[in-house]
């Protein structure tokens, strides 16, 4: 395993408070690089919200987070820049009526559009195309997607994927920013046992190749490491130290990314990054309009 280019990821007493309270709490985290860490938890318990703080995608309120060696939130536009979402819904969702090579041909155009160098962006096009080729397919391979196998190639719309291959779409289409850190959150949702089976395989196969891997799933594999998220703390007065309790019965993981968005989602850092409370909602946008390809 080339464990080199992955990152690790670091936790200590980690938190997020939104409107409503608490999306997550006390959370520790020590996975060295090209691990595969579970984020297990039922649906509510704030892993979503969990997922996107350990991305940079959303301001932590609490404890200390360390990913590749950058510290959190002070520098959670670099995270962002060494991470890459697969699925997580109302972030990077898949457009179903754009085909798997529609998909792919925009993310690597968005890929050289925003992480690219200027020196990269001024070379003559046939290299550039021949580079994204080859991005696309390296992602391809590692996400266990085979084209020819699709109901109509990479003609195929995502609407006609079945579950398995719309993750492994997702997947391709996050390594083509060849990440150091993948998150992909509701890693078994409406999968059967023999498909979660493979999707965990996949996931450990990427950590493997060294990339340290995040997955949000409500039961952890055996051989991953585990991250549980308990729930949220409703009461606006509870003190600091209490513990997390369960689960909220009234709000799911997307209201409490909800909560705590619109005090975070599109908070960003400046050039120097020196000082996090100095952030603009214009990086912000750009950052989520490299994410999904449509803003």
């Amino acid at each position: 395993m080339d464990s080199a280019r992955g990152a690790a990821v670091a936790a200590e007493g980690f938190g997020l408070k939104g409107p409503r309270g608490w999306a997550f709490r006390s959370v520790d985290i020590d996975a060295a690089p090209g691990a595969l860490v579970a984020i297990e938890g039922p649906s509510g318990s704030g892993r979503t919200s969990l997922l996107l703080a350990l991305t940079g995608r959303m301001r932590p309120t609490e404890g200390r987070a360390v990913v590749a060696g950058l510290e959190l939130p002070r520098r959670m536009a670099a995270v962002r820049r060494i991470s890459a979402l697969g699925p997580v819904a109302g972030v990077s969702d898949l457009d179903p009526a754009l085909t798997v090579a529609e998909h792919l041909r925009e993310r690597a155009l968005l890929q050289r559009r925003f992480d690219g160098s200027l020196r990269a962006l001024l070379r003559p096009r046939a290299e550039r195309s021949a580079d994204a080729r080859e991005r696309i397919e390296k992602a391809l391979s590692a996400a266990g997607l085979d084209l020819a196998a699709l109901p109509k190639r990479e003609r195929t719309s995502v609407r006609d994927l079945e579950r398995l291959e719309e993750l492994r779409l997702s997947v391709a289409l996050a390594l083509i920013a060849e990440p150091r850190l993948l998150a992909v959150d509701d890693t078994d949702l409406k999968l059967s046992d023999a498909d979660r089976a493979t999707a965990w395989a996949l996931l450990r196969s990427i950590a493997d190749g060294g990339t340290t891997v995040l997955a949000v799933c409500s039961q952890a594999p055996g051989d991953a490491g585990v991250v549980r998220t308990t729930g949220a703390v409703r009461d606006e007065d509870e003190a600091p130290d209490a513990a997390p309790v369960a689960d909220r019965s009234t709000t799911t993981d997307a209201d409490a990314g909800t909560d705590a968005e619109a005090e975070t989602a599109t908070e960003t850092e400046t050039a120097t990054e020196a000082d996090s409370e100095e952030n603009t909602n214009e990086e912000g946008a750009a950052d989520a309009l490299a994410e999904t390809g449509r803003a």
